[in-house]
Order: C-alpha cells, then structure tokens, then sequence
C-alpha cells in the first residue's frame, strides 16, 4: 500500500509547544506541534475541537473493542487499537479515529508519533458533534488515502454502514502540492479505486456485520449491548 510518510517527516523537527496563530490553514507541523492531549483533530486544514463522546459511544466503544482486540490477538493478525491515537493521512489531515486496525504487511505506518499513513480498517462511532465529519468529509479523505474498510456506527439508529474497496492502492494519497513526502504521489502505473463495495447493518433485523479485513463476523446485537 503506498503510504503518505508525513508523520516520518515531521519527527525529524523539534516539537515547541505551541502553533502559529497567524496560519490560516493548519497544517500537519502545526497539528504535531499541539501539546499531548489537545482535543483536535486536523480535518482538511482545520483544527476541530473534537468534545468528550457520550456514553453510548464509549458503550460501543468499549464493546467493539474487547470483540476485535481478542481476534486479532487470536490470530496474530497486526495491530488494533483505540483513541485517542493520532493517524496523520497527509499534510491537511491527522485524525484520531475510535478503533483502527493495522495489518502485519502494513505495520511500517506505526511510529513513535502515532501513525503514518492509512490503517486497513478505521471505524467511527457517530456522536451529535462529529456526524457531517465522520460521514462525508473524513470518509472522503479515508477512501482517498487508501484505507481498505470504513465502518460507520450509528448508536441513535443502532446500524452500521460499511464502506470498502476491493483494490488496495489508494485512489489518490494526497496531492502533491500538500504532501511531505514525494513518496506519497501516486505513478501513472498505479491503479486507481475508491470504496466500490457498501454494505449496511441494522440490529433491529437481526443482521450480523462482517468486517472483511479481519475475517470476522460480528452479532450487531452485542455491539449495541447496554445501548
């Protein structure tokens, strides 16, 4: 999978605990430069204050979690983990998904910083704040950067939507007018696919959600437990 590296990047500067007020657009350098714990995501250049989620995010949260760790641990599949952890996608776009899932064969994205590059699995798990995000703007740039499977949860609607490509390479890592590595610009040779395959899950109807990267099937009721 052709990565961004721009977290690689910006490990070599040093890290003031401060941001440039006068910039207009943010950037990754600015974002990296935030001190720990600051409660922003960087969406198409933009700091966004992302507030503390509800309970029934952290609910089913906390549900899919358990599930999916103990799978991939079984398995000895890679690497899931949960937020807050910084997943920069190129120089306009560092986000903190709710559960990601990085492969073996992509454990190179995993820095001391946080991740450096596109996951093969992202999920978010809506919250009033974060909705037009999460299902318009950050599924874009996660398709556009080459993440294998976007899943939605809805806890108002108790359904998942899941979103995922069937070819690998990105449709288009950044552009590169944005990117810090060259490396990220795609060749002319690279074959091109966005998110080609969309499926959905209500709990209501009793459905199952299988998560394609990880060969699991999932009880949709038991990701709504104590919803």
């Amino acid at each position: 999978m052709t990565q961004s590296f721009v977290l690689e990047k910006l490990e070599e500067t040093s890290i003031p605990a401060y941001i440039k007020q006068s910039s207009k657009q943010y950037t990754a350098q600015d974002y990296f430069n935030l001190p720990e714990g600051s409660p922003y995501q960087l969406i198409e250049g933009e700091l966004i204050m992302s507030p503390s989620p509800l309970t029934e995010h952290q609910i089913i949260s906390k549900n899919l979690e358990l599930i999916i760790y103990t799978h991939v641990k079984k398995n000895n599949l890679g690497l899931a983990l949960n937020a807050p952890i910084d997943v920069y996608l190129n120089n306009k776009n560092a986000y903190q998904p709710d559960i990601i899932f990085i492969s073996d064969k992509n454990k190179d994205i995993i820095k001391k910083h946080g991740i450096d590059g596109a996951p093969d699995l992202v999920i978010e798990i809506l919250s009033p704040s974060n909705i037009y995000y999460d299902v318009r703007v950050k599924k874009d740039i996660y398709e556009k950067s080459g993440v294998i499977e976007y899943i939605i949860v809805d806890p108002r609607t108790k359904s998942i939507d899941v979103y995922r490509r069937t070819e690998k390479t990105p449709e288009n890592p950044s552009d590169a007018s944005d990117s810090v590595s060259a490396s990220a610009v795609p060749t002319s040779d690279d074959h091109r696919s966005g998110f080609d395959e969309t499926t959905s899950v209500k709990v209501e109807n009793n459905e199952k959600l299988y998560v394609k990267t990880l060969n699991l099937e999932i009880d949709s009721k038991e990701i709504f437990e104590n919803v």
